[in-house]
Order: structure tokens, then C-alpha cells, then sequence
């Protein structure tokens, strides 16, 4: 299969990026974004622009994936609602529709967050503009879309673009998960292969649900 990825310059993107160039059923991989994820391989190609709304439909560059794992996204820390909207909703969907335009066969899915609101009415804004990007991707009409809520995660040893708490992670991980139902970032890669293998009669997949998944991919 040939992927479009968002985002490798993020903990999850980068993560998902390393398991996707790694797996055997991944023949190609596209990163789309505005600065290079700094990996050379074979599978792997770049398309670096300045701004996803800035994109046309008909774009080449873009066309004959079977996949789009949207992985782009920013914390909600200090933004306000327009903004985070702007970043999170609008900018999604406008890729969204590019990518099927070009490729209606195709399966998009997006990483949301565990706690995501699907009633768009609650009182945690994040979580209302996450709801309202998951319900407005599921309206479009791909193949299959599915999104992915994990919370507690573990990245891969090989990354690099970890900032904040999450340098510290690996270490606090262990006695999190007491606690949190976690996943690793490379089963979260392998649950988006597999969803466009087999695929999953659940759309919306929770930390469990993602690592049952994983097992298919």
C-alpha cells in the first residue's frame, strides 16, 4: 500500500512514520508538511509546502495513495478557539477533500485524542473542535475513515521529536500504565496499516481498540 503521512515532525507522526517505513505491506510513503521529517529511505518521499489551506485540488503530488494517516496538529495550550479551529478543523478537512478529489478510493485516518467530545456541546473546547473534525470526516465519503483517540503512549526508541514531558515518557511510562491503558506509537502505526488492509467495524478507536488492531497490521 502507498501512504500519505502529516506530521512526522510530531511525536505520533514520527512514530507512526518509522513503523510504516519498517513494515512489509507499506510499499510507499509520502510525507506531506511544512519542514522535512529529517529521514532518508527508500519508501520515502517528501512534499514540503508552506501551508496545507494553500493546497489545489488536482494536485500530482498527491494522487494514487491508498492511505492518509493526519497526524498534524498542535497542543490547545494558549490558543484560542478560532485559531485552534483554524489548525485542527479547517485545515483537516481542507486536505481531506483534496485527497479524495484525487483519490476516492482511500482511507483517511486521523489521531484525535482520548476524551474527544462527538456532541460538539461540551464545556472542554479542545474537545469539541476534535468531535466536530471526527464527525465532519466521517460525513465525506472515503472508503473508510477511522479515528484514532489513544492517551498514554510510548514512543519508539529511534525518535527524535520529543519535546516537553514527553522526553521523559519512556521512563515514567512503565508505572503509567498501572494506571492508563496505553499503547505504543508503533502499535498505533500498525492499527492504521491494518485498518486499510482488513479494516474494523469500530471507527472510533480507543486505546484498547488500538491495540487490538495492531495485532491485524
Amino acid at each position: 500500500m502507498k501512504i500519505i503521512i502529516t506530521g512526522a515532525t510530531g511525536m505520533v507522526g514520527e512514530g507512526i512514520l518509522i513503523e510504516c517505513l519498517n513494515n512489509e505491506h507499506v510499499t510507499a510513503v509520502r510525507y506531506v508538511g511544512r519542514k522535512t521529517s529529517g529521514m532518508v529511505h527508500p519508501k520515502l518521499s517528501e512534499y514540503l509546502i508552506p501551508e496545507f489551506l494553500a493546497l489545489k485540488d488536482g494536485d500530482d503530488n498527491l494522487s494514487g495513495y491508498d492511505a492518509c494517516f493526519y497526524c498534524a496538529g498542535i497542543s490547545s495550550v494558549g490558543i484560542n478557539e478560532p485559531d485552534y479551529t483554524r489548525i485542527t478543523y479547517d485545515t483537516t478537512l481542507h486536505f481531506a477533500q483534496i485527497l479524495l478529489h484525487l483519490n476516492p478510493d482511500i482511507v483517511f485516518d486521523f489521531v484525535s485524542g482520548a476524551h474527544t467530545d462527538s456532541t460538539e456541546t461540551g464545556k472542554i473546547m479542545w474537545a469539541r473542535v476534535k468531535g466536530k473534525t471526527e464527525n465532519a470526516l466521517g460525513k465525506m465519503g472515503f472508503r473508510d475513515q477511522y479515528n484514532f483517540r489513544p492517551s498514554l503512549m510510548m514512543p519508539d526508541k529511534n525518535q527524535v521529536h520529543l519535546k516537553g514531558y514527553n522526553k521523559y515518557i519512556k521512563l515514567m511510562y512503565p508505572l503509567l500504565n498501572l494506571f492508563y491503558t496505553g499503547c505504543s506509537i508503533r502499535e498505533i502505526g500498525r492499527a492504521m496499516i491494518a485498518t486499510v488492509k482488513v479494516g474494523f467495524p469500530k471507527k472510533t478507536l480507543e486505546a484498547r481498540d488500538i491495540k487490538k488492531v495492531a495485532t491485524l497490521g
